[in-house]
């Protein structure tokens, strides 16, 4: 193992207490902080300690690559990590978004590779499932919900402009499509009056507040009531919630650790002023209602947990260590991130060993053993699948 250096990404929406809190430097942080990046993305690669220099981890892994990724990995990804590992700390909504699946990210992103200038949709061939475990009570927005039932929300505004989309909603998930599609394509010059039309209505409840909540950043945004359309979760820590491809989902506010297939492809929806391909969204976008997004963790063996998923990009489990379990011991693939969130840790695998406070991680190869965690406190260990 070795002392890996994760950079911060500065978006707006980020808080200015969480991540600082966390790797223990002053609160608040001068500006918003938003995530902290763990693996080898290009986009912001962390980096390992060489000889008192840093190096990025994704130079490492095409330099090393049967040592970082053994050669059945390289088989399967190439040099790269597959997978992300993030904390994100939300102290204001993210957009409404979503992500293709591997083969609508593969045909996306060779379509597009012979565009001279203009924007892109896909800036990489790959999918991006996603896992975010909350650190702290977490609020998101995840999946459609039963149509019938937003129908009803939005009936209950009284507002006449949206007949056609209560219409739909009520033929179930067969309207959904028709629902989404009229909202992110409302009139321009007719959006503010639309949000504000809900807004003034005599409604109360947890709707009209997310409403209201959400028009105070975007006011004239449409996707202030597809919002309306979405599971509307709240997360106990430990909880967590997953985002197969072609779901719309909206982190709002909380902290936790995500984990994803190492991809950069969003697709927008709104509640953001970036752009937002209404046409390729809906392509992407699967028209089914999520019943149940919250998954709890599911025990391994003591002190350890997991969140099952179906993909092979990643795998991720929370290790606890404290006077009942004071070692564990982690046979999982490498390569492996590991990530302390409390406490003081050492972590061995055979290739090394390093000490880790609260809020600092680490890396090793895919040719080191088992994982052996011992100390006091908590992290979570990040793999391939």
């Amino acid at each position: 193992m070795e002392v890996l250096h994760g950079p911060i990404r500065d978006y707006a929406w980020g808080s200015r207490s969480a991540l600082a809190r966390l790797q223990g430097r002053p609160v608040p942080s001068a500006g918003p902080e938003a995530e902290l990046w763990l693996g080898a993305h290009p986009g912001a690669p962390a980096e390992v300690e060489r000889d008192g220099v840093r190096v990025s981890l994704g130079e490492l892994l095409v330099a090393e690559p049967t040592y970082w990724l053994d050669s059945e990995g390289v088989r399967r990804f190439g040099t790269r990590l597959p997978f992300l590992l993030k904390v994100l700390a939300a102290a204001a909504p993210l957009s409404l978004q979503a992500h293709p699946d591997a083969a609508q990210a593969r045909a996306g992103y060779a379509a597009e590779a012979g565009r001279a200038d203009g924007p892109r949709n896909y800036v990489d061939p790959y999918h991006k499932p996603e896992l975010l475990v909350a650190l702290s009570p977490f609020e998101a927005l995840c999946g459609f919900r039963d149509p019938r039932v937003s129908a009803e929300v939005l009936a209950a505004f009284g507002v006449p402009a949206l007949a056609p989309v209560v219409a739909a909603l009520r033929d179930g998930p067969d309207g959904l499509r028709t629902a989404v599609r009229t909202l992110l394509t409302w009139p321009d010059r007719q959006r503010a009056a639309l949000v504000a039309a809900v807004l003034a209505a005599p409604v109360a409840g947890p709707d009209a507040e997310l409403a209201r909540d959400l028009a105070a950043d975007y006011p004239a945004d449409p996707g202030v009531l597809v919002a309306l359309l979405l599971n509307h979760v709240r997360l106990a820590p430990g909880e967590a919630i997953w985002m197969p491809a072609g779901n719309l989902h909206a982190y709002l506010r909380g902290c936790g650790v995500e984990i994803m297939a190492a991809s950069d492809n969003v697709l927008r929806g709104g509640l953001t002023p970036k752009r937002v391909d209404v046409d390729e969204l809906v392509r992407v976008l699967r028209f089914e209602v999520l019943d149940e997004p919250v998954l709890a963790p599911r025990p391994v063996s003591p002190g350890v947990s997991t969140w099952p998923v179906p993909v092979d990009d990643f795998a991720l489990h929370r290790v606890e260590v404290a006077a009942a379990v004071p070692t564990v011991r982690l046979p999982v693939p490498g390569p492996r991130v590991v990530l302390c969130v409390a406490g003081e840790l050492r972590v061995d695998d055979g290739a090394g060993s390093v000490g880790l406070r609260t809020g600092q991680a680490a890396v090793g190869p895919a040719v080191a053993g088992p994982l052996v965690v011992h100390g006091t406190g908590e992290a979570f260990v990040a793999t391939a699948g």
